[in-house]
């Protein structure tokens, strides 16, 4: 497997040329805290030059662990995108280096919201019960947060009103 995906410029057809493959998970090296891709970036790609622009288009897919944003499990998807048209200006003659260009037409393509029903796997995406805690009786042991009535700090408020009235 290769560390990069370069393309020699000069053995480059003018029809274009096909480059297929894959690049090790390690090439998104995305924070401890965020989704972790769990295997390859798999790419089929077409390069053509036009110019001093180079096209790629064509698919690709990686899959990645999120951590389902209802029911906070991880699950397993793969983002893939089908029709990537990537474009790339040539700065010099050569051999130009699109790996990172690839990572991020995946990276773009990530769920705003991952849900674990969207998963590879579909598992159920229900919000356990249990922690639905306002307005439950306390008879299950979850804390209670503070009712609106309760809140101090618009009574806090109040006050200031009526320090502008008097004046």
């Amino acid at each position: 497997m290769k560390k990069r995906l370069t393309i020699e410029l000069g053995g480059l057809p003018e029809e274009g040329k096909g480059f297929a493959g894959e690049l090790p998970a390690a090439i998104f090296d995305l924070p401890e805290d965020d989704a972790q891709a769990t295997g390859p970036l798999v790419y089929d790609v077409w390069a053509q030059r036009f110019g001093s622009e180079l096209l790629l288009t064509g698919s690709l897919s990686a899959p990645f662990e999120f951590t389902c944003v209802v029911t906070l499990k991880p699950f397993i998807q793969t983002i893939r995108v089908d029709d990537a048209a990537i474009s790339l200006e040539i700065e010099n003659e050569g051999e130009i280096d699109v790996t990172d260009a690839l990572r991020e037409e995946v990276l773009i393509n990530f769920p705003v919201d991952p849900r674990c029903d969207e998963g590879d796997i579909p598992q159920e995406c229900k919000i356990d019960s249990r922690y639905l805690s306002v307005d439950k009786s306390s008879e299950d042991g979850l804390p209670t947060p503070p009712r609106a009535e309760s809140d101090d700090r618009w009574s806090a408020l109040d006050s200031l009103k009526d320090l502008k009235d008097q004046s």
